[in-house]
């Protein structure tokens, strides 16, 4: 398998929550569809929580704790919500297709939200910046 669309949402879903998916498959692209299916199956507020829970045993699981950071994870789905509440599309391709900019453009995307380097700093490694220029809606 070289491909996370080769996974229905559920064993997407169902492997990353057991850390047993291909760390070769979770890319940006994979994370924003973690965070979509989370925002559509449980909401936002449930989504931020169960994505930072099995990112922080995934990365765990990998040997790879200094590539989580809490304040871009939470930003993410954030954003995917953002984009959600507008969206026209029942799935996921269809939503990436709709808002391409979440995968091309997603450090300026995030730049509108934070004037510091929230993909480097410490503080946001650990623990959730809220936005200090535009707050996620």
């Amino acid at each position: 398998m070289n491909n996370h669309y080769q996974l229905t949402d559920t064993d997407f879903e169902s492997q990353f929550s057991n850390s047993t998916l291909d760390a070769s498959l979770f890319n940006h692209e994979a994370h924003i569809r973690l965070a979509w299916i989370h925002v559509t199956k449980y909401g936002v507020d449930k989504a931020v929580k169960n994505v930072n829970t099995q990112l922080v045993n995934y990365v765990a699981s990998l040997g790879a704790q200094d590539k989580y950071n809490n304040t871009v994870t939470t930003a993410a789905v954030k954003a995917v919500y953002h984009f959600i509440q507008k969206s026209k599309s029942d799935n996921f391709k269809d939503f990436i297709e709709e808002f391409p900019r979440l995968k091309t453009n997603f450090k300026d995307l995030l730049s509108q939200h934070y004037s510091i380097n929230i993909f480097n700093s410490e503080n946001a490694k650990s623990s959730f910046l809220e936005p200090n220029l535009l707050p996620f809606d």
